[in-house]
């Protein structure tokens, strides 16, 4: 391959390829293929529609949709003029795009046709946006997006753009229980996609299969690593089988996926088994793969290289690795459930979070990460930021582990109740605040339970007031109103009262127990 300078902005190496290898396959999607001159042409026009809208450096724009590579391109475009895309979760309902949009001040909105009624529901409510734009799935005649970026003037970008400024700006769960606006700069993605593909880099003929949600940090980090290198890309709309199987088949040997996918094509039978064993690479993580399903799959495909991942959002994705070498060392089959060992550039530290003392090795602690990925902070809070970053750097993710004598890291339990269920992150405060707006609950507990396919799902656990009655659907459906439906509980359990300490704080702990005991709650 061409050897490519060093580079500042993220869309950097997308103009080296084109440039170096012009003719060459860059992205495929829903049958459309184009050459890496092709995508950066996309990328530059897009780049000029936006200053033509008036968008420049430290601006904003948004976008909406399923996995579509025009959300690709408007990031590129955004970072190379020093604006930010903020990119929302499509299965949010009403009420969260119109928080996340609103709060990240986003003067554009690109949204996918079929989550246009959701829009027209809350344009009103949309005080910042000055522009709409809708974006087919397939670049039909009507493609509003298409015919923006058609009648652009391309421009190669602001030369004034800095390695810290914003480039992306990514929605989680936070403490109160609204998302918070993570803030990604270049030099965060950048120093991400150097480091966290350290071991496995891509070889003649390979093909990365983008399935990961552009709106999650898996999807929007992972789809930079073909660009970096110049390996052709092929992005699915959806990750579902049919989807995953026709990437394979055009030639996708390399993804990172949910261990939630990898249980359904086991199910799915000795076909599809078959078919997946074409994948030279199966990187998983962004939820907690159960060790009988990782078993089966390593015995499945026993020519596959498997990657677990660890990381947060707020470092730009990946930050420790158990590498294939790892997954089948006989030696050591304690090691597959840990998480690895940090990748390059990235120091790890477990901290008692009472006393902020180190503990001893192998003793357990808060996960404490020191990185150049590490985020510029939350979007408009910067005592929250304060709170998560200490004044040396050093990024407190909230998550209990230890590390081994061997460098391992093992990821335990949250500190914050975050359930991560087939990759979704899930804020418990979150579906308590709407849970409690039921006019039969008089308190609630949300936790997350072992679940064989998602790692785990969400459990409501209700107390109900006096004289009142309420069914386990419908708590179900009074959530499902109000919130996104992998938000929402899959059970509901019914108690007089809730388990709470002297203090008044609920017990989850003793809620969880009954569910998790004999089970390995490690997180991946």
């Amino acid at each position: 391959m061409s050897e490519a300078p060093e580079h500042v902005r993220v869309d950097d190496r997308l103009a080296h390829w084109a440039e170096a290898t012009p003719d060459g396959e860059a992205m495929t999607y829903l049958g459309r293929t184009w050459t890496w001159r092709e995508w950066n042409d996309r990328v530059r026009r897009a780049a000029g529609a936006l200053r033509a809208l008036g968008i420049g450096r430290g601006d904003v724009v948004s976008f909406l949709d399923k996995n579509h590579p025009a959300c690709v391109e408007i990031s590129l475009a955004a970072a190379s003029i020093g604006a930010a895309n903020a990119i929302i979760n499509w299965r949010s309902a009403g009420d969260e795009v119109d928080y996340a949009v609103n709060d990240s001040g986003a003067r554009v909105l690109f949204v996918g046709q079929e989550l246009m009624p959701t829009i027209e529901e809350i344009r009103d409510r949309l005080t910042a946006v000055e522009r709409i734009v809708e974006v087919t799935p397939d670049g039909a005649d009507g493609d509003a997006y298409e015919a923006l970026i058609a009648a652009a003037e391309p421009y190669a970008g602001d030369p004034a753009v800095e390695p810290d400024d914003v480039c992306l700006v990514m929605y989680s769960s936070g403490t109160t229980g609204r998302p918070k606006g993570i803030m990604l700069t270049h030099r965060n993605m950048i120093a991400h996609t150097v480091n966290a593909h350290d071991g496995w880099g891509f070889e003649p003929g390979d093909k990365s299969m983008v399935s990961m949600p552009l709106f999650h940090v898996g999807g929007s980090s992972y789809v930079l690593f073909g660009i970096y290198d110049g390996v052709p890309s092929v992005m699915t709309r959806d990750p579902d089988g049919a989807s995953l199987a026709g990437a394979i088949l055009a030639g996708a040997n390399r993804t990172f996926l949910v261990p939630a996918v990898l249980a359904q094509v086991l199910q799915a039978g000795p076909d599809a088994v078959k078919l997946f064993g074409a994948l030279k690479t199966y990187t998983y993580g962004a939820s907690p793969m159960p060790p009988p399903l990782l078993r089966a799959a390593m015995e499945a495909w026993p020519e596959t290289d498997f990657i677990q991942v660890y990381g947060l959002t707020e470092v730009a994705g990946v930050v420790t690795h158990l590498m294939p070498e790892h997954h089948r060392d006989t030696a050591h089959p304690e090691r597959l459930l840990s998480a690895g060992i940090p990748i390059p550039e990235c120091e790890v530290r477990i901290v008692d979070p009472a006393t902020l003392a180190d503990v001893a090795v192998g003793e357990e602690g808060e996960i404490w990460l020191r990185t150049p990925q590490l985020m510029k902070g939350f979007l408009n809070k910067p005592e929250e930021t304060a709170k998560a970053i200490t004044e040396d750097g050093w990024f407190r993710s909230g998550d209990i582990g230890r590390v081994d004598e061997g460098g391992f890291v093992y990821v335990h339990d949250r500190i914050k109740d975050m359930i991560i269920s087939g990759g979704e992150n899930i804020y418990s405060p979150e579906v308590e605040r709407v849970l409690a707006e039921h006019p039969a609950v008089l308190e609630v507990a949300v936790i997350g339970v072992p679940d064989d396919t998602w790692g785990e799902v969400v459990k409501a656990i209700v107390a109900l007031k006096p004289d009142t009655a309420a069914t386990e659907q419908e708590i179900i459906d009074f959530c499902r109103d109000r919130l996104a439906h992998f938000k929402c509980p899959r059970s509901v359990d019914f108690l007089e009262l809730l388990p709470r300490n002297p203090s008044g704080k609920i017990l989850k702990r003793e809620l969880r127990k009954e569910h998790w005991d004999g089970r390995d709650s490690a997180i991946v």
